[in-house]
């Protein structure tokens, strides 16, 4: 048992204190289907690919009121070394198989397909912009489906 702070806990410690320590670049890329008055329960059965989370509030709405539901694959959330093209290629290589059946489900369900990608984005100056862009067969793959693409990002706060 030590009850003698390392220099590393204290400099760390006297940085928390003076607001110094910022968190560090995050993203991930998602692909989702959504759309209303369908169950994503049938979007998995149909593409046989299990989801990273579903949202199943449209399937029960009312016609007067609809919900949105949804249907996403999303990568894990890296903070080192953010490769925005490597995660958005990450997610085309397991969606390529399914791509008939994803225009299948499209049609029948009337749902809209996009690619995003969620970033977080230092404060910190020392930090690097990771570069955000999609690869031609990414390009391609979203063309063919008809998807949209979104980049949703904001600043990290200090921690």
């Amino acid at each position: 048992m030590r009850l003698v702070p390392s220099t590393t806990e204290l400099d760390r410690t006297s940085s928390i204190n003076e607001g110094k320590i910022l968190a560090s670049n995050e993203a991930r890329a998602h692909f989702t289907l959504a759309g209303y008055h369908f169950n994503p329960d049938q979007v998995t059965q149909h593409l046989g690919i299990q989801p990273t989370s579903v949202d199943a509030s449209g399937a029960s709405s009312q016609l007067n009121k609809p919900a949105l539901s949804s249907w996403e694959l999303s990568t894990k959330t890296v903070t080192d070394d953010i490769d925005v093209y490597k995660l958005t290629d990450e997610l085309i290589k397991k969606l390529e198989p399914a791509k008939d059946k994803i225009l299948e489900i499209c049609k029948s369900h009337n749902l809209s397909p996009r690619i995003g990608v969620v970033l977080v984005l230092s404060v910190d100056k020392k930090e690097s912009v990771p570069d955000v862009g999609f690869g031609a067969r990414a390009i391609r793959f979203l063309a063919d489906i008809g998807a949209f693409i979104n980049v949703d990002y904001r600043l990290s706060e200090r921690i």
